[in-house]
């Protein structure tokens, strides 16, 4: 089992399971993982998810170098095929998911490994982990979405060092820069997640979605196209049940009790 889950009262704990490949994201795993999510969307009772890596030393090392040279030197269009549009669509996924996934970087979070981070709703790194985009050492760009994301966290100029560099930063500089939420002791860090993802499931999960997708539509858009985005998300969330449970809890000085829906 590549993805190994855990149910932690409403959120579940999603686990690369390739310790002795430092969790690399073989084709397999990132099929697999495609397939957890799918199933953990429809499961009404689970409220956030966490990605994290087995063991104490990496999150993920990044994509399956052994796995993918081989269609790397079939050709581009292999290569693009197989290898390019399998990681863009997890990275896509992640990114577009309508429950929130918070990253728990538990060790090196390297070239696709970092790129699965950045497409996480948020992210809490253990005081040891670092973040890296070495793709340019092997000849070729971050392809599964790096060099889109990573400027938008943290500005063309960091983004620019260290995809053209491949030079490794601290998860102490990750937060500096915006790259990360938070930094936890290592013992803390899958707990620290579950807290955050508490905080969270308190909320109505209609609210939270409809934040989710006007947030990650936005960012792409100009500012007017994602002032409609957020005001096409309000108006689907308050239509709900909950938005008038919310209000009418305030007015009467009361906690809201929400129903999700």
């Amino acid at each position: 089992m590549l993805i190994e889950t855990e149910r932690h009262g409403q959120h579940v704990v999603l686990t690369l399971n390739r310790p002795e490949k430092l969790n690399a994201l073989s084709y397999e795993l990132i099929d697999e993982l495609m397939d957890r999510l799918d199933a953990l969307e429809r499961d009404e009772t689970v409220r956030c998810l966490v990605l994290t890596g087995r063991g104490d030393r990496a999150f993920s090392a990044g994509a399956d170098i052994a796995g993918f040279a081989p269609d790397v030197a079939a050709s581009p269009e292999t290569a693009y095929r197989n290898f390019v549009m399998r990681g863009q669509a997890m990275t896509r996924r992640i990114e577009n998911y309508p429950k929130p996934i918070i990253a728990a970087v538990n060790g090196i979070a390297f070239g696709g490994g970092c790129e699965t981070m950045e497409a996480c709703s948020l992210a809490i790194a253990a005081e040891h982990a670092t973040f890296a985009k070495p793709e340019i050492r092997l000849g070729f760009p971050p392809p599964f979405g790096g060099t889109q994301r990573l400027p938008r966290h943290i500005g063309r100029k960091r983004a620019n060092e260290m995809i053209l560099t491949g030079e490794a930063v601290s998860a102490e500089e990750a937060l500096l820069i915006g790259l990360i939420n938070h930094v936890a002791p290592a013992q803390d860090l899958l707990p620290a997640c579950l807290r955050m993802a508490d905080l969270i499931a308190a909320n109505s999960a209609v609210a939270v979605t409809a934040s989710l997708r006007a947030v990650t539509r936005g960012l792409n858009v100009s500012i007017d196209e994602g002032l409609a985005i957020e005001a096409a998300q309000f108006m689907i969330a308050s239509a709900s049940p909950d938005a008038r449970e919310g209000t009418a809890a305030f007015v009467e000085g009361r906690r809201p009790v929400f129903r999700h829906r």
